[in-house]
Formats: C-alpha cells, structure tokens, sequence
C-alpha cells in the first residue's frame, strides 16, 4: 500500500522545495507563469526567501518517500483573500488523489489563517488545470489576471492568466 504524506516545507527543506519547482517547471512549462530559466540558476538563498515569506505555506507530497508534488498557499489581502499558487504533481503520481490532497491542505491552512475566500490563476488553455479546480468549487472571476509583461506573451500568446476563486466556510 502506497503512503500519500504532505510535508509543510521550511528554510532547511530549500532542496526540496527547488527539486519540486524546476521539476514542475521542466515537466510542464506551459502550465506556470515563471520559467524554467527563471529559475534554473538560483542559488541557495534565493530558493530559501521563499520558503521565508511570511505567513506563506508551502507543502511537498510525498509518496512513500518519493517527492511527487507540490503547492503554495500564500497570505492574500488582509480582507480575508487567501491565494493558492504552482499546484504539481508529477506524471507518475498523477490520478491518485494527490492534487486533491495538496488543494485540501491549502484550504485547510486558508481557514486555519482567517481566510474567507480561496483565490488562484491559470492560464486559459490548461485545460487539465481547470477541471481540477471546478471539481473543488473554484469559479472564473469576471476580473483579469495579471497582465504579462508587454514584451513576453504567455504560453499560447496568452496575455493574462484567468482568475478563480472559491468562498471558504
């Protein structure tokens, strides 16, 4: 039997957390906003003021020891918003519930912080993506996400990500 287990992620775990991200960002370049280039050559300080950001929780799924996954759960606004951010799982662990249990957690911790909504951003044609999180009650909202910087297009000559968001209880 196969143990699914969620790690909350601190400054010590930084190789982890940069294993976890350069995978995600090499297995799916389509699906994130940054790069792999972005990120292939950060140093040892870079990879933990991200794993410092205050009040953020960032978790690695685990199974049976094997790193398979990941997700960020970051402080919003102070109205309550809560954001979801880089959400991955890797080809090999996909269809066992892991992306279910990582969007679970970061609900949990959402609550847990005082948060009254769930917010996150995909890219339009991540077609996967989306289905995941209408599965979990996230909505398109009619505002636009963050533009792409006026020289670079998104995946797809995508412009802005969209926006979705789920109230929490």
């Amino acid at each position: 039997m196969v143990t699914l287990t969620l790690r909350p992620l601190t400054t010590v775990d930084w190789p982890l957390w940069r294993d976890l991200r350069l995978a995600a960002l090499t297995d799916a370049p389509d699906a994130f906003k940054a790069g792999l280039t972005d990120w292939r050559h950060g140093g040892e300080a870079r990879w933990r003021d991200r794993l410092r950001l205050p009040g953020a929780h960032r978790i690695a799924a685990l199974l049976d020891e094997d790193p398979v996954g990941l997700v960020g759960g970051l402080p919003g606004s102070p109205d309550g918003v809560r954001e979801l951010r880089s959400l991955w799982v890797a080809p090999r662990a996909r269809g066992r519930g892991v992306a279910d249990r990582l969007i679970e957690e970061v609900e949990r911790w959402a609550l847990a912080t005082g948060g009254t909504t769930l917010r996150l951003a995909v890219l339009p044609g991540n077609a996967a993506a989306l289905a995941l999180y209408r599965r979990h009650g996230f909505a398109p909202l009619t505002e636009p996400g963050e533009p792409a910087e006026p020289a670079e297009l998104l995946a797809g000559g995508v412009t802005r990500e969209l926006l979705l968001a789920k109230p929490l209880r």
